[in-house]
């Protein structure tokens, strides 16, 4: 094994590390609020949408019909959203945040922000921004390779 392959697999094995400590920390964190990841998928997404169809959820999670009626109905059962009327399409219905949906949505974003402060605040701003571009590169490189970003979503 020559000196770049030893470098390059002690890389991606520190990626790998950083990947399922995060994902272990997401995974307990949303837990806590009565969440699972694929449900605070669904509801990232409806923060940026704005209220929608289980439709329009459906197509931006890249997912099936039925999969976001589970996910809903879930959510809709532990008080994070409702569905109303469509103003415009009686056929239809809009998934909306209860109180509950949009103070825990709010709640994750300044987790994220805390964590993110923790995790950073403390590396040089050099050392930070070579870290950034280098995780540029690596997504970058992944994109290239045909990899895209599919939000992991079950019911």
């Amino acid at each position: 094994m020559s000196d770049d392959d030893s470098r390059f697999r002690g890389a991606l094995d520190r990626i790998l590390e950083l990947v399922v400590l995060l994902n272990d920390d997401m995974t307990q964190s949303l837990a806590k609020e009565g969440l699972t990841v694929s449900r605070a998928t669904l509801l990232w997404t409806l923060m940026q949408r704005g209220p929608c169809t289980q439709r329009v959820l459906a197509d931006d999670l890249g997912v099936s019909a039925r999969t976001v009626t589970g996910l809903v109905d879930g959510l809709v059962a532990t008080g994070f959203v409702v569905r109303e009327p469509h103003p415009s399409d009686r056929r239809a219905t809009l998934v909306t945040f209860t109180e509950r949906g949009a103070a825990a949505i709010r709640a994750q974003e300044r987790a994220q922000g805390e964590f993110g402060r923790q995790l950073f605040a403390e590396m040089p701003r050099e050392r930070f921004d070579g870290f950034v571009a280098g995780l540029t590169d690596v997504l970058a490189t992944l994109h290239g390779l045909g990899l895209t970003h599919r939000p992991t979503v079950t019911s």
